[in-house]
This record gives C-alpha cells, structure tokens and sequence, in this order.
C-alpha cells in the first residue's frame, strides 16, 4: 500500500509498478495544485484505486465549536466534488472515507477496509531475481580499520524473484564511461550478496514487496551518497539490456496542471512534443534527461542523457521544464531503443 501524499508524481508512479496498490490522500482544499497532479496521473496512469480517504484534520480542529453543523456540511459537498471529479476514471467506484490523522478518527475504518477488500498482490518467486535500487550507501564510519570495512549497501524492492544470501549477482548499468571516441560504455558490477535486512530484520532470503536492504561486497565508494540510484540488480546474466536511446508510444496530457496562463483559470494547454527539446524521463527508479531526435504521430525516440537498464513495454514518466520548474505532461511505454554494448573489464577512472 502507498499513501500518495500530493507530492513526486513520476516517482509515486514507479512506486505503484511495484507495490500494486494505490491509496490517495486528499487534504483539505480540491483546488489544490498537487491534487490536481494526483488527479491527472490518476486519469490516465493508474492501473486501479482501492480508496480514497479525505484528511480534515485541520478544518475540525479549526471549527469545533461549530463541529456538528458545519463539519458534516463541508464533508457531504467535498465527497460530492470528488466524486464528481472520478467519474470516467478507475477510482469512479473507490469508496470515500473521511478521516482525521492527528486526532486519529476514523482509522480503525481504514485498518478495516484494508484487511477484508484489499486482495494481496499476487507474486513471482519462480523467475529470477531483479531488485531496482532506490537507494545506496556506504555504511563504514570514519577511522573504521581495513580489516573492518564493509561493502557497499543497496537498497530497493524485488519485483520478482527471491534474493538469497551468498548469491552471486550483477549490477547494471554499472560504471558508466567514456571512451576515446566520446561515446557511452558500460561495466556491470560483479558483486555477492552478504547480507540481507528489512528494517532491523537480518534475513536469509527476501521475496518481492516491502523494501530490502542488500549487503554487497562492492567497493563502497561506488555506493557512497546514492550512487547507485537508477540501475538494476539481480542473478548474473540475467539483467535486462541497457539502452541510451529509447523509442515510445506516448500519451499527453489535456492541460499543464499547477500552471495557468493570464486570464485563464484553466491550466495551460500542454503543447505537442519538439524535436531536439529537452524533457525529464522517470524510467524505474532513474531520473535523467532525455532529448527527443525524431517524432511520428504518438511516437517519439528519445536519446537518454544516462544510459537505463530497463526492458520493452516498460512504463516511462515525461515531465517538461515550465517556468524553470518541471511539471508532469504525459507518459509512454517502450516499444524498442538501441543497445548499449559491455564492456567487462573497469575502465580507469
């Protein structure tokens, strides 16, 4: 379950691809520019929605002398309005439960709702593993001796799979480079597992959902500050290709939520892809810049500033720069792209 909190759409987005199940949380005011992301993303995005709930925490606390005869008013026309806003989209029938957070109303309903309606997510445990790193970290502290240094930390959520202790595995893309010519190369990370946590929890096999943390023998200077973010771990050989150039079937939207033009009090009309501008790609857990080479009716082939171990019909995030800030446009699913070739041996960095 992830509580969508109005914030970091393209990332909530790749969140949902893992864990199945979306709960939305509507705070206060519908005209509110984050929820209309939530909104939007929802429309088109979202595979289904189980519930919504509404947090008036706030709004009671502000109003309790007047709890019995407004309170009840504006909750009937907030449900309504958001009732009104699903309608055509896969939260049309999500049952609407009001809420308190702080003052903890109502939350033995949720608690409730979530154990009779919502169906556990159906697993993989029969193929191999691949875990999507989403964090990464070197755990020795300053003045730790040689003989005590540890290896670099991953952590992320299987997708499928089971990642066992003393497994062998791979990380791609790896070391990303240069070589003479100017052009990307690859060096996947050859690494085993020698530790497995959830929480404080030391494992001896992880199985999908939740996040896991992975001890590696990996150099954690390679670890250190999130560096690994974006790339893929799983058994050797068995990791998707890498690609720098991807192309898509994309969907934009009608309008650029959270921006509005003068004398308009609808939000901007989103604009037709450019060639050679400049987007934001939300691949997985990776974040990076891409710039659109070519265009075909709801087609385009994007070349990607960092290169992405990902796979054909992956779901991808497009985000264009709008008055210096990034807002959501559309998304797309990958049809093809173009390979990037090994390369085995660490370059010299």
């Amino acid at each position: 379950m992830l509580l969508i909190a109005n914030s970091c759409l393209a990332e909530v987005m790749f969140a949902l691809n893992i864990l199945g199940v979306a709960v939305f949380t509507l705070q206060n005011d519908l005209k509110q520019i984050q929820y209309q992301d939530s909104l939007c993303s929802l429309r088109g995005y979202f595979t289904y929605s189980l519930c919504t709930l509404q947090n008036y925490s706030y709004l009671l606390q502000a109003i309790n002398r007047y709890v019995t005869v407004v309170y009840p008013t504006r909750l009937f026309w907030q449900s309504t309005r958001t009732q009104i806003n699903f309608l055509g989209t896969n939260a049309e029938d999500a049952p609407i439960i009001q809420i308190s957070a702080i003052l903890k109303y109502n939350i033995e309903v949720i608690f409730e709702y979530i154990t009779r309606k919502i169906p556990v997510p159906l697993r993989d445990f029969t193929s191999k593993p691949r875990l999507v790193v989403i964090r990464s970290f070197d755990i020795n502290k300053p003045g730790t001796a040689v003989d005590d240094l540890k290896g670099g930390v991953a952590g992320g959520s299987i997708l499928k799979g089971v990642l066992k202790v003393g497994q062998e595995i791979e990380v791609r893309p790896g070391i990303i480079s240069k070589d003479n010519e100017g052009r990307l190369q690859c060096c996947p990370l050859l690494s085993k597992v020698v530790s497995l946590y959830a929480e404080q929890n030391e494992l001896a096999f992880a199985v999908p959902g939740g996040l896991i943390g992975v001890g590696t023998k990996i150099d954690p200077t390679l670890c250190r500050a999130d560096r690994l973010v974006g790339q893929v771990l799983g058994e050797v050989g068995t990791l998707p290709e890498i690609y720098t150039e991807i192309q898509i079937i994309y969907f934009l939207l009608r309008r650029l939520v959270g921006v509005r033009t003068d004398g308009d009090k609808k939000g901007a009309k989103v604009a037709k892809l450019i060639k050679n501008e400049i987007l934001l790609v939300n691949i997985g857990s990776l974040c990076t810049g891409g710039r659109v080479i070519a265009i075909k009716n709801n087609l385009a082939k994007i070349q990607l500033t960092t290169p992405v171990c990902t796979e054909v019909s992956e779901n991808i995030v497009l985000s264009r720069r709008v008055y210096n800030k990034f807002h959501l446009i559309g998304w797309g699913e990958i049809r093809r792209g173009t390979v990037i070739k090994l390369q085995m041996e660490i370059p010299s960095i």
